[in-house]
C-alpha cells in the first residue's frame, strides 16, 4: 500500500541529472559550446534572482546575513567578508573531493556583474505583499538558475559545491542538504548581528525545494529518450 504521507517526487532528488548540455568533464578549458551557454544562462538567472531578493527589501540571502555579521566584528567590508567566506568554503571541498571548474570562477564573476547591472532596473514596490511576492519569485529564479548551471557540469560555485559534496557523502536529498546549509548559515549570521527578514527566511527554507523542483522538472522535460 502506498504511503499517503510520502514526500513528493521532486523532494527525493539525490543527484544532478545528466542532460543534453551536461559537459563530459568538469575540469576543462574547452567545454562543449552548449554546456558553456547553459552555464552562463544559469548563472545570469541565479544573479537576477539574488538581485530581485535584494530589490524586494525584505531581507537578503543567508550568506549575505553571514557576511554582514562577520563584517560587524571586523574592520572588513561585506564584499571582503563575502570573499573570505567563499574561500573558506572552498577548503571544505578538499575532504569532500569536489572538482572545481571554470564554472567555479565564472560563478563569482557573472553573478557579481548581474547584481550590479540589474539592480538599478528592477522595480521597487511600496506594498509589503508585492515585496514578499518579488522576494519569493527571486528565490525560485535563483533555484532555477542554479539547477541549469549545475547540470552543465563545469564546476559548481563554492556554496553549491559544498551542497553537492555533502549530498554525495550522506546520500540525503538535495532539498534537505541545501536547506540545512542555508538555515545553519542564517543562524550563524544572525548570532553575529546580521539582519534577518522575511526574504531571508523564504530563501533559507525555500531554496532547497526550488532547486530540487527545478532539477526534477528539467530532467522530466529534457531527459534523453533511449
Amino acid at each position: 500500500m502506498k504511503n499517503k504521507y510520502s514526500l513528493p517526487g521532486f523532494l527525493k532528488v539525490t543527484a544532478i541529472p545528466k542532460l543534453a548540455w551536461t559537459s563530459p568533464r568538469p575540469l576543462t578549458l574547452r567545454p562543449p559550446l552548449i554546456s558553456f551557454i547553459m552555464l552562463a544562462t544559469g548563472q545570469i538567472l541565479f544573479g537576477l534572482g539574488e538581485a530581485m531578493l535584494i530589490a524586494a527589501g525584505v531581507g537578503v540571502s543567508p550568506w549575505t546575513v553571514f557576511a554582514q555579521g562577520m563584517a560587524i566584528h571586523t574592520d572588513l567590508t561585506i564584499g571582503q567578508t563575502t570573499f573570505i567566506i567563499s574561500a573558506f568554503v572552498l577548503l571544505f571541498w578538499i575532504p569532500l573531493r569536489q572538482t572545481p571548474g571554470m564554472g567555479t570562477v565564472l560563478n563569482i564573476i557573472i553573478i557579481s556583474l548581474v547584481l550590479d547591472f540589474s539592480l538599478p532596473y528592477l522595480p521597487v514596490f511600496e506594498a509589503t505583499s508585492l515585496k514578499v511576492m518579488q522576494a519569493a519569485a527571486g528565490v525560485f529564479i535563483t533555484g532555477f538558475g542554479g539547477a541549469i548551471y549545475l547540470i552543465a557540469n563545469l564546476g559548481p560555485g563554492p556554496r553549491d559545491g559544498l551542497m553537492t559534496g555533502i549530498q554525495r557523502l550522506t546520500g540525503f536529498p538535495i532539498a534537505a542538504v541545501r536547506s540545512g546549509i542555508e538555515i545553519s548559515v542564517v543562524a550563524i549570521g544572525w548570532s553575529l548581528g546580521g539582519v534577518v527578514g522575511i526574504g531571508t527566511l523564504l530563501f533559507a527554507f525555500g531554496i532547497g525545494s526550488c532547486l530540487s523542483l527545478s532539477l526534477y522538472l528539467l530532467a522530466a522535460v529534457f531527459k534523453k529518450r533511449a
